[in-house]
């Protein structure tokens, strides 16, 4: 089971903190049962970067990053070298603290 906190680079919204949260699922998975809207334009199937996230504490319990993954990484909005695709960030097999930040959303369209 993982802890996940997410915070927010809006200015209005404040961080929120999962316990609980079992392995196999997405970040974004767990981002959307939660009622957090992270974009996710292609539905989630790494074939855009709308659900793009930093990952700030935790990447060992993800599943590492990919070729296709960080190729639409490198077509994101401020990339950093902690980001990743919230649809590809699979909770590995075990438990730990997972600590991301959501770039602002209100910078696609239709927010």
């Amino acid at each position: 089971m993982y802890t996940i906190t997410y915070n927010f680079q809006q200015k209005d919204l404040e961080s929120i903190t999962f316990s609980g949260v079992e392995e196999g699922q997405s970040l974004l998975e767990v981002a959307l049962k939660n009622n957090i809207n992270l974009h996710h334009n292609c539905g989630g199937v790494c074939a855009c970067s709308t659900c793009h996230v930093y990952v700030e504490r935790g990447d060992e319990f993800l599943e590492e990053l990919n070729d296709r993954e960080e190729d639409f990484i490198d077509r994101a909005v401020s990339p950093r070298i902690n980001s990743r695709l919230g649809c590809q960030c699979l909770l590995n097999e075990g438990e730990g603290n997972i600590v991301v930040t959501l770039p602002d959303q209100s910078q696609f369209l239709g927010e």
